[in-house]
């Protein structure tokens, strides 16, 4: 049976054992969406935000992309695909968290890492996972004598420090954040042991959260 057919078959057992059970909570779903937290996670296949919280529909506002980047506050031309799920979810849905979820393993991190200018790789995933430059520069310096499995160990979690960085740089989400509406959490989900840590900015360091 070819993936899609998979799909469909579990499309099939959401209706009956999912939609068919919860009515009471799609019923307050058709009417709006209230979520208190928007997630910025990567598209890798294998790091569903919503599987590893264990969520229900209607609680969490989702953007993926690879390397769950943030790029700066920018007004520019161009599609600003980041930018707008972000003006959403803090200014419409008016969300009280902001997780940046990274990973281990990760694919767009690691074509950060080597060697070879954006152009050399590919004709946009280059360009994209430049908006953590910093974190290479960063990991380069301090981490020189370091493996390379180790920099961009470091470099995955330094690329979420990057984009709590810049969303920092977006006025109107910045105010909330000053004003204690909004709170900005760094994730990191280590995919080879099953572990989730968290950015402490009191320690400067990430810690388990389990």
């Amino acid at each position: 049976m070819n993936d899609i057919n998979l799909f469909i078959d579990g499309f099939r057992r959401f209706q009956e054992n999912y939609f068919g059970e919860n009515k009471e909570l799609f019923t307050k779903l058709k009417q709006g969406q209230k979520p208190s937290t928007l997630v910025i996670a990567c598209s890798d296949s294998r790091v569903d935000p919503a599987i590893l919280t264990n969520c229900e529909p209607g609680q969490m506002f989702v953007v993926r992309n690879v390397g769950n980047l943030v790029p700066p506050y920018e007004t520019g031309a161009g599609l600003h695909g980041v930018s707008t799920a972000l003006e959403f979810g803090v200014r419409s849905l008016e969300v009280e968290h902001i997780i940046v979820l990274g990973h281990r393993q990760c694919t767009g991190i690691r074509v950060l890492m080597e060697d070879g200018t954006p152009e050399s790789k590919g004709e946009f995933i280059g360009n994209w996972v430049n908006i953590a430059k910093r974190a290479k520069e960063r990991v380069l310096a301090d981490f020189s004598a370091a493996s390379a499995d180790a920099r961009i160990a470091a470099c995955e979690e330094q690329s979420i420090l990057v984009s709590l960085e810049n969303l920092m740089t977006f006025p109107w989400l910045r105010e909330r954040v000053e004003q204690g509406k909004l709170t900005l959490h760094g994730w990191l989900f280590d995919l080879k042991h099953g572990k989730l840590v968290a950015y402490n900015p009191e320690q400067g360091a990430f810690e388990s959260l389990t």
